[in-house]
């Protein structure tokens, strides 16, 4: 007893040390969440969302259909079920899941229930994913805000989520990739390409022209 006696003054600053080793240096690991949306054109959600203070990583996907392990050729081609989606990583001490919520809605066309802007098709469809009630009784309050401030029957459903498979190696950010690809527009590097395609495409100018001023991220494209 006489021993535990006198270590008891030194747990007790070993203790203190270690309190003030962790306010001093928190712990980021809790402080991620994830968000799963499809919004079209993946390359272009990922883009968007990557320029966002607070996410850490946007990752383009298939997701919400019953194919295991689909590819892009598969997805497009449809029959899978899958969308093009987006998994978006993030730090909700810094960027809110409510405010990634309302980003996403001003920056697609979500009342096109049959594809995005030139991409038709449903692997091209809209969609919130959400894995529990809490999250889909936000998604529900957002996109209900988003109709009423926009004045039109919103389409994107709010959809259980369901496995998420990365796509191709080649697909992940895309938008600012060096290599060589051959478009329509001739031999170009990917982020070339990549405005080339956004801008013939109509996404930035639709946006704008469904949300104006509120519009997340056409401006600058």
């Amino acid at each position: 007893m006489q021993v535990l006696e006198k270590l008891k003054p030194f747990v007790l600053i070993s203790l203190i040390a270690i309190c003030l080793a962790v306010q001093s240096n928190p712990v980021r690991a809790q402080a991620t969440e994830i968000l799963t949306v499809a919004g079209g054109c993946f390359w272009c959600v990922e883009s968007d969302f990557e320029s966002v203070p607070g996410v850490i990583e946007a990752v383009s996907g298939y997701t919400g259909g019953k194919t295991q392990n689909p590819t892009y050729k598969d997805v497009t081609k449809g029959g899978t079920g899958h969308y093009e989606a987006v998994q978006i990583t993030f730090d909700p001490a810094k960027v809110s899941r409510k405010r990634l919520l309302e980003l996403f809605l001003r920056s697609v066309d979500p009342t096109d229930a049959g594809g995005q802007f030139c991409d038709r098709g449903d692997s091209y469809r809209t969609a919130i994913f959400v894995s529990n009630l809490e999250e889909e009784a936000l998604a529900k309050e957002v996109k209900a805000e988003a109709e009423h401030a926009l004045g039109q029957k919103i389409v994107t459903p709010v959809l259980a989520a369901q496995t998420f498979y990365k796509a191709e190696e080649y697909h992940q950010n895309y938008y600012k990739g060096d290599s060589l690809v051959f478009t329509r527009f001739g031999p170009k590097r990917q982020a070339a390409a990549y405005k080339r395609y956004r801008q013939a495409c109509g996404r930035d100018a639709r946006v704008a022209q469904l949300w104006g001023d509120a519009a997340s991220f056409a401006t600058g494209h």
